[in-house]
C-alpha cells in the first residue's frame, strides 16, 4: 500500500483519500494487470486501470511468421481455454483460402471448443466461489478441468498451450482413448456441476455477496461493447455460435442463457447454465460423428495441409510440400478477412489482411477481456473493495488477452 500525501475533497474537508495499486503482481487480480485506486476506508471512490506488463507485441510478431507458426501464439491469448483461440485462427486462414470443411472436421472441433469453454467456465464459476470464501467449490469442481486436460492431451500431446489442431483440421484423429475419456467425463461431469450449483446458487452467504453487486445495464454493456457471458447476463441475446454460425453449430439445438441485471450472480448463472448446454451440444456431436465416414479429419488441401511424417521420409512430393508449407513459400491470394468465435469470455475474432505473399500483412486479434476490461474502472467507482475483488473475478479477465 502507497500512502500519498492527504488528497482532501471540496464536499467533505476531513476526507482523507489512500492510493493502492492493486496489482500488477497481487493475487487477487488473477493476471498481470494493475489498477491504481483512490480509496476514501475501504470504499473505491476512482480507479485507473493499466495493462502491458507483458510486452509480446503478438500482432506484430504474428505479421512476421508463416500462417502455420501464428498457432502458438493463440494459444497464449486466452491460456484458459486456448483450443478455441486456435481453432479460431485455423477458421480465419480457411477463410481465406476458401477452404471446405469436411463435417466429420466440424463436429470434432465443437467437441473440442465446448470442452474448452467448459475448462474457462469452471475456472471463473469457481474462482467467484473462492472469493467469496467457497474453497470447498473450488477445489472440488476444479478436478474436471484437469481431465479436460487429459482429453486434449490424448488429441494432440499438450494440455493448456495446445497448438491444437491444423489449418484444414487436426494433426490427427481422434483414437479411441480419447473418445473413453470424453464419454466418461460426460457421465461423471453433470452430477459434480448439480452439487456444485446445490453449494452455491442458493446459498444465503454467496447471495448476499454476489446478488445487486456490479449490475450493468444492457445498455451500457452494448455502449462498452461487452460481448460472451457479461453481456448475455444482462440480458442481450448475442452468441457468435448462433448469429454468425461457424463450424456447423447450426446442425445443434441448444439455448443461449441470459440473465436480466447483469450482476455477479447473474454472471455465475449464466456460466454455469452455459456448461449445461455444452455438455448438451458434445453429446449431440458425438451422435453426429457416427453418421459421418470415420477416419476423415481433415480437408483435403495439400498446399496448406502438412502430410504424414512417414509419407515426408519416403515421398518426395510429400517432402516437397512439407518444405513449402513450413516454410511459408505458398502464397496466399489477397483478401481482407474477419473471422469470429464464441470465446469463453465473448467474441474473440480475428481481423486478417493479406497482400499475397507468405505472412499476414496485417493481423488483428479482437480479444474479448481486452474490450470488456475497459469496463472495470468506471464501475468499480462507489464499491467496496472487497466487492471489486469479486467483480474482477466475475468478469473473468485473462491478462494474456490484454496485452497482444
Amino acid at each position: 500500500m502507497n500512502h500519498n500525501h492527504p488528497v482532501f475533497t471540496d464536499n467533505d474537508p476531513q476526507s482523507e483519500l489512500v492510493t493502492l495499486n492493486l496489482g500488477p503482481t497481487h493475487p487477487a487480480t488473477h493476471g498481470v494487470f494493475q489498477n491504481v485506486l483512490q480509496l476514501d476506508g475501504e470504499r473505491i471512490v476512482s480507479g485507473v486501470s493499466t495493462i502491458g506488463y507483458i510486452h509480446r507485441a503478438f500482432e506484430k510478431i504474428a505479421e512476421h511468421r508463416p500462417f502455420y507458426q501464428i498457432t502458438p501464439l493463440t494459444d497464449r491469448l486466452n491460456y484458459c481455454s486456448s483450443p478455441i483461440n486456435n481453432m479460431g485462427w485455423h477458421m480465419t486462414v480457411e477463410k481465406l483460402l476458401n477452404i471446405q470443411m469436411p463435417k466429420r472436421v466440424d463436429y470434432l472441433r465443437v467437441i473440442i471448443m465446448e470442452l474448452s469453454r467448459i475448462a474457462d467456465h469452471i475456472i471463473c464459476n469457481t474462482i467467484i466461489g473462492q472469493d467469496t470464501g467457497a474453497t470447498t467449490t473450488f477445489l472440488y469442481l476444479f478436478q474436471f478441468r484437469e481431465h479436460i486436460y487429459e482429453i486434449f492431451e490424448e488429441v494432440c500431446g499438450a494440455r493448456l498451450t495446445t497448438n491444437i489442431g491444423r489449418i484444414g483440421g487436426f494433426e490427427r484423429d481422434f483414437n479411441d482413448i480419447a473418445f473413453a475419456k470424453i464419454d466418461k467425463f460426460l457421465k461423471e461431469f453433470p452430477k459434480a456441476l448439480k452439487e456444485f450449483e446445490n453449494l452455491l446458487t442458493r446459498n444465503r452467504i454467496f447471495i448476499d455477496r454476489t446478488a445487486g453487486v456490479a449490475e450493468v445495464t444492457k445498455e451500457t454493456a452494448l455502449e462498452y461493447s461487452w460481448t460472451g457471458p457479461l453481456l448475455r447476463a444482462t440480458g442481450v441475446d448475442y452468441d457468435v455460435r448462433v448469429s454468425d454460425p461457424y463450424s456447423s453449430y447450426q446442425d445443434f439445438d441448444f439455448d443461449v442463457p441470459v440473465g436480466t441485471s447483469g450482476d455477479i450472480y447473474d454472471r455465475y448463472l449464466v456460466r454455469n447454465e452455459e456448461m449445461w448446454q455444452s455438455v448438451r451440444i458434445i453429446e449431440q456431436a458425438l451422435v453426429k460423428l457416427k453418421t459421418e465416414p470415420k477416419g476423415i479429419f481433415h480437408a483435403d488441401v495439400p498446399e496448406f495441409y502438412l502430410p504424414p511424417k512417414q509419407e515426408v521420409y519416403n515421398n518426395m512430393e510429400a517432402l516437397i510440400y512439407h518444405f513449402k508449407i513450413v516454410m511459408g513459400e505458398i502464397d496466399a491470394p489477397k483478401a481482407e478477412v474477419y473471422h469470429a468465435v464464441e470465446g469463453g469470455n465473448g467474441e474473440l475474432g480475428f481481423y486478417l489482411i493479406n497482400d499475397g505473399g507468405r505472412t499476414p500483412y496485417r493481423l488483428h486479434f479482437r480479444r474479448p477481456s481486452f474490450i470488456n476490461y475497459q469496463m472495470f474502472a468506471p464501475m468499480s467507482e462507489g464499491m467496496l473493495l472487497s466487492d471489486a475483488i469479486i467483480n474482477m473475478s466475475s468478469m473473468n479477465i485473462i491478462a494474456g488477452e490484454l496485452d497482444a
